[in-house]
């Protein structure tokens, strides 16, 4: 395939870009410390607290389909016509002025005005989205494009470890008190500031060195590509639409019905699931800090070294800030056996994006099987490693779902950004299963194991379908 506008990193670029995927990490995060806020002060029901969830990732799937009608009827690509850092820039002031209505929200303690807030946040990140992901995977070696997205999402994971704990902070003076010892007033300080940051790192991109119109990446391939009209003509982004839905939805399924098996069945109480769910979400940043050393054009030795030792750094900075707030991390000790399985699949891999959506697949199989058929802390350290299988296969379907698109990328995108949506379908399917009169919570994680036998499906396929297009994804033999 053609060369991008780089054949080297610009690591310039893609620092300032990763800025962006910190902030998606740290709001989609902080959402949980909103929820038992709200729900206390203003008497809501469980379901009316989760809409806060639902009002955020839906905003990723109707801000795609507001992408794809305007890019239809104005018959020009949204991001073709402005360019990628302008699109990036105008989700983030998009973003900001969502953050102005939790004013008003704390104001008169209106739950609809701060969802509707949320909302609009969430269709700022949509665009952001759409434009920032094949962009951080189109700044350099495209064979690389899978670790620059997991350097990037590595550092959205630095922003959902990080984020509860400081608005935790900001909001209750401490991420362990009562949500009735809290005003809904003090929501109003940290959102402003975040609106503030969204509007100093539009201002960053709009005057940062990042190509605003790079060129179109056009892979030479066996079909006649004059052919296509659109996006959807291509079998790779249909098959990938549905793998990222089923990736959102193991994702956020896993992590979202933990604490309940934990009360059911490990006798752990809901108030003390903070860490492990800390864990999960800390798992993904794990994984990526992992796969994202492949990204820097080093030494293969240097590489490698890096590949083994960031993890652990990543480990580290988990125990590090549940240690800070006061959790017992003590059960943790022997988690980073868990986190060596995970890097022999990594070097298993190579940096190639098809096997390692394999292999992490086949390993969050044998993760959920373990789990479904274990007890205690055994079955709890199952479950939470799904998180560093999980935690590399955005950027792996991301890129083989986009490659040989063409002029259509932006187009896929963001037609990939809409099936973000699975987080929260998925979730209410394990939910209802997990349910004493029909799986039950352990047996539930069987729904994880389709996603994942999916997944792994999807990796053989387009491998071979990409191959019969003329786009190869093999990463160079220094990758690892």
């Amino acid at each position: 395939m053609s060369t991008s506008t780089f054949t080297k990193t610009n690591y310039g670029s893609l620092a300032t870009i990763t800025t962006v995927f910190f902030f998606w990490g740290f709001v989609a995060a902080s959402n949980d410390i909103l929820i038992p806020v709200f729900k206390e002060h203003l008497h809501l029901e469980q379901w009316q607290s989760q809409l806060i969830s639902f009002a955020f990732y839906i905003a990723y799937t109707v801000g795609s389909i507001l992408y794809y009608m305007i890019s239809y009827f104005t018959k020009k690509d949204i991001i073709n016509r402005i360019g990628y850092k302008n699109g990036v820039s105008l989700g983030l002031l998009i973003s900001a002025a969502g953050t102005l209505l939790f004013i008003p929200a704390a104001n008169y303690e209106s739950f609809y005005t701060m969802i509707t807030g949320l909302f609009i946040v969430g269709i700022g990140f949509s665009l952001q989205q759409t434009a920032a992901n094949p962009l951080a995977i189109n700044l350099g070696d495209p064979a690389k494009g899978s670790q620059r997205l997991s350097l990037a999402g590595g550092i959205n994971n630095l922003g959902t470890t990080i984020g509860p704990v400081l608005l935790g902070l900001a909001i209750f003076g401490g991420v362990n008190n009562d949500a009735k010892n809290v005003s809904i007033d003090s929501i109003k300080i940290p959102y402003l500031l975040l609106g503030l940051a969204f509007v100093l790192v539009a201002i960053l991109f709009k005057f940062s060195s990042i190509p605003n119109k790079p060129a179109v990446i056009e892979d030479e391939v066996v079909e006649d590509k004059s052919a296509k009209k659109s996006a959807l003509a291509y079998p790779q982004l249909i098959l990938g639409m549905i793998a990222i839905f089923l990736y959102v939805g193991v994702e956020v399924s896993t992590a979202g019905n933990l604490s309940d098996y934990l009360k059911q069945n490990v006798d752990i109480e809901t108030r003390k699931a903070a860490p492990f769910i800390s864990l999960f979400w800390a798992s993904l940043m794990i994984g990526r800090w992992t796969s994202a050393a492949g990204a820097f054009n080093l030494k293969k030795s240097t590489q490698t070294l890096l590949s083994v030792l960031l993890p652990f750094v990543a480990f580290g900075i988990f125990m590090g800030i549940n240690s800070l707030v006061g959790n017992d991390v003590s059960m943790f000790n022997y988690y980073p056996l868990v986190i060596v399985l995970m890097i022999l699949g990594d070097f298993m891999s190579k940096g190639n994006p098809a096997k390692q959506l394999l292999i992490f697949s086949l390993l969050g199989i044998l993760s959920l099987f373990i789990g479904m058929n274990t007890s205690g802390m055994v079955s709890v350290y199952a479950f939470i490693s799904v998180g560093l299988f999980c935690s590399t296969l955005w950027p792996c379907i991301f890129t083989l779902s986009i490659s040989g698109l063409g002029k259509y990328t932006n187009q896929g995108s963001g037609f990939l950004i809409m099936m973000i949506m699975g987080g929260g379908i998925v979730s209410l399917v394990q939910g209802r299963l997990a349910g004493n009169d029909l799986l039950g919570i352990q047996a539930s994680y069987i729904v994880g194991v389709i996603c994942f036998a999916y997944l792994a499906f999807f990796a053989v396929y387009v491998r071979n379908l990409l191959k019969k297009q003329g786009v190869e994804l093999e990463a160079p033999a220094a990758g690892h």
